[in-house]
């Protein structure tokens, strides 16, 4: 089944051309070279403010740069969101973009009593997470807590599912040939769009 992919790069430096970069290019030649249509969306590039208010978050979009974001979301049916670790969790810029994407009304229904409905039904995501420490102490004694809260209190709370991830740990001290490897990884991740 071909599939209509969205990479999210989420490092916030708009210069940086490293690991995330090269793990999103990766992952849309894999998805590319078998028939699958990708669409990038950098993180650092996009102009949007932060929210200050709850009155804010309950009002529809009117950034150009978020509108367009959504409707990029609703034409996918999975999403690869790759973004390093900072203190534990993904960064300010990633996380303001979700704030200001997935909002009320777009991403999910407020009921009168229970839990909300989520109206991104029907798509799968991957989440790529980068980091200095060794990935196993990440799931082991962090409990990989800033890749749940996205998986579970963002992704799925909108309806995304199911949802995988990769954690390439040990980034700093990992040699070219184990940084190939990882990216080889990936491209055969994106070749199966999984």
């Amino acid at each position: 089944m071909m599939r209509n992919i969205v990479i999210l790069n989420g490092h916030p430096d708009p210069a940086s051309k490293g690991l995330c970069h090269a793990l999103a290019e990766a992952y849309a030649e894999g998805a590319r070279s078998s028939g699958h249509t990708v669409r990038r969306l950098d993180i650092a590039a996009l102009q949007f403010g932060l929210l200050h208010s709850q009155s804010e978050f309950a009002r529809s979009a009117d950034s150009p740069a978020i509108l367009a974001a959504q409707q990029t979301l609703l034409w996918a049916n999975h999403l690869v969101v790759i973004f390093p670790l900072w203190l534990g969790d993904m960064p300010a810029l990633l996380k303001a973009f979700f704030e200001q994407t997935l909002r009320p009304g777009f991403a999910f229904v407020d009921r009168p009593s229970g839990f909300p409905i989520g109206k991104l039904k029907g798509r799968s995501a991957r989440i790529i997470v980068t980091m200095g420490m060794p990935a196993f102490l990440y799931r082991w004694y962090f409990l990989a807590h800033g890749l749940k809260t996205l998986e579970r209190n963002i992704l799925r709370f909108v309806g995304i599912a199911p949802v995988r991830s990769t954690v390439l740990g040990g980034i700093g001290q990992r040699s070219r040939e184990s940084i190939a490897r990882a990216l080889d990884d990936v491209k055969a991740l994106g070749r199966r769009a999984v």
